[in-house]
């Protein structure tokens, strides 16, 4: 017959337990507390910009580096944070009849500008012009005006995106050039891709742009590549 062992605890034993307890409560309280202020990746390594209430912490990486999106800096930036997830993320949401990455829209768009006799500047920056969509993901225009200061968001990771890569300068004059473009192949994809589409003839092209699925490594090596070979022609060497 198995004997059953009962231990009391004496007055001493259940103080500690329950300083033991207190001090367990305490720390899932402060965990819990992290979370809801900062998010699942808890309380962000010093010299993060936390001040604003709504902070979700730190942001992730592909290449490990953690990044405020409320102060976003252009040392901040990695080429293979750009080219990698902007290979994997698709144009319209995916609201299109075949996939079709945003990092093969830029390699279109820099083809284009390249096409058009357009500056190395101005070819490097359509490949980049979609750079923030790498930390933001692509939100289709009707739903992007409806949403409260993402536009600034945006743009504070684009221009960071810019000045890491020597472009803070782009002149309006720049700037409206890839913007052109950017609308020309946006048209031209419709076209391709859409299932609804205005009848209206798309701006036409000096390149014949590429709208075949493509695998993802394949996509993020040529956009690799070509900023890698624009950086060199402009005597720059920061990816």
């Amino acid at each position: 017959m198995n004997e059953t062992v009962v231990t009391y605890l004496g007055n001493d034993d259940v103080e500690s337990e329950n300083k033991e307890l207190a001090e367990v409560r305490k720390e899932l309280a402060e965990e819990r507390a992290a979370m809801e202020l900062y998010g699942a990746e808890g309380k962000p390594e010093e010299g993060l910009n936390t001040d604003t209430g709504v902070s979700g912490g730190p942001m992730n990486t592909i290449s490990g580096v953690l990044l405020d999106p409320q102060n976003v800096k252009p040392d901040d930036i990695r080429l293979y944070d750009i080219a990698h997830p902007l290979s994997f993320i698709c144009r319209g949401v995916g609201q299109v009849k075949h996939f079709l990455s945003v990092g093969q829209h830029c390699i279109n768009c820099a083809k284009e500008a390249e096409g058009r006799g357009y500056s190395d500047r101005v070819i490097l920056a359509c490949l980049l012009h979609d750079g923030a969509e790498a930390y933001v993901s692509d939100i289709i225009r009707p739903v992007k005006v409806l949403l409260n200061n993402f536009d600034e968001i945006e743009e504070r990771f684009q221009e960071a995106i810019y000045a890491h890569f020597g472009l803070e300068d782009l002149s309006e004059e720049e700037r409206e050039l890839v913007h052109l473009i950017d609308d020309a192949m946006l048209w031209n994809e419709a076209k391709e891709l859409f299932a609804h589409v205005e009848e209206l003839e798309p701006p036409l092209l000096s390149t014949i742009p590429n709208f075949k699925v493509r695998d993802f490594q394949e996509v993020e090596n040529e956009f690799n590549l070509m900023a890698v070979n624009l950086l060199h022609r402009l005597g720059d060497s920061r990816l």
